[in-house]
């Protein structure tokens, strides 16, 4: 049974899987870089029996990637950035699979500052054009194969796929309360985890602070440096890499955007900015 890990692109979902891998997957909750690859990303070629996958073409293979891992009874972490969509019949994911799903938000204000730099974007509008895509996607291709494909849809669109739907259980926490409030927002996950997975454990508090500190930003970061945090993206035609911990608590779209981009977003977002509790009606 699968528990999907979703965000739309840097709301956090990197931070959130380190914290559950150390959690969950350690003994005394102390991070190593290699716990992330307890919770792999989805799709990716790793998932597939066919070899080559066309451009656009993975949704034809989710049901399938999804039912073997069934089939194998054991609880799963899988992080995504796809939307919770349906392509030609085919869902991206299906009530049997799933256990439940922890879905991350993100002020979008503070999204394209990240999102701008981690798709390489020349400016801010032709990354908000990016996030304002209801037919937008990423991928990567690996050995002439695109099993590495998200369909992520608009930023709005994405969020609304994974909260509005009624079949699954589903915790959504916004990345603003895991800077302000970790310990309590890391706590609830833990608590719903255990609650979907019906482990009779109590939470242990020693090792959710131990997860947090040793999953922090300049922790991180120094994966980052030292080389072997192996996820980063590359500039274009370049084997130079994007930097993936980039901005962390500096990250405030209040000194970073311009005006003109902060009221168009202000006003394009704006129920959804106070939604989510970004802005007072």
């Amino acid at each position: 049974m699968i528990i999907w890990i979703a965000s739309y692109p840097k709301s956090g979902n990197t931070w959130v899987r380190s914290f559950l891998s150390a959690y969950f997957m350690t003994d005394d909750g102390d991070f190593k870089i290699g716990n992330l690859d307890y919770i792999q990303d989805y799709p990716n070629q790793h998932f597939f029996d066919k070899k080559i996958i066309e451009k656009g073409e993975v949704y034809k293979y989710w049901e399938k990637s999804q039912k073997k891992n069934f089939e194998k009874n054991k609880v799963k972490f899988l992080k995504t950035h796809n939307a919770l969509i349906s392509i030609k019949n085919h869902e991206f994911t299906y009530p049997k699979y799933v256990l439940g799903i922890i879905h991350v938000v993100r002020d979008p204000r503070n999204i394209i500052t990240s999102l701008k730099n981690h798709l390489a974007f020349t400016t801010y509008d032709e990354c908000l054009k990016f996030m304002k895509n209801d037919k937008a996607y990423a991928f990567e291709k690996q050995n002439n194969s695109y099993a590495k494909f998200n369909y992520l849809s608009s930023w709005k669109s994405h969020y609304k796929s994974w909260i509005n739907n009624n079949q699954y259980k589903l915790l959504t926490v916004r990345y603003e309360d895991l800077e302000s409030d970790t310990y309590n927002t890391f706590r609830d996950m833990v608590v719903f985890i255990n609650t979907i997975c019906k482990f009779n454990k109590r939470v242990d508090n020693r090792k959710i602070i131990k997860a947090i500190e040793s999953t922090s930003f300049e922790k991180m970061k120094k994966f980052e440096e030292n080389g072997s945090f192996k996820e980063n993206k590359y500039k274009k035609n370049s084997k130079e890499k994007i930097k993936f911990f980039y901005l962390g608590n500096k990250n405030n779209w209040k000194n970073l955007l311009n005006n003109e981009i902060k009221d168009n977003m202000n006003k394009y977002y704006k129920e959804d900015l106070i939604k989510f509790e970004y802005e007072k009606d």
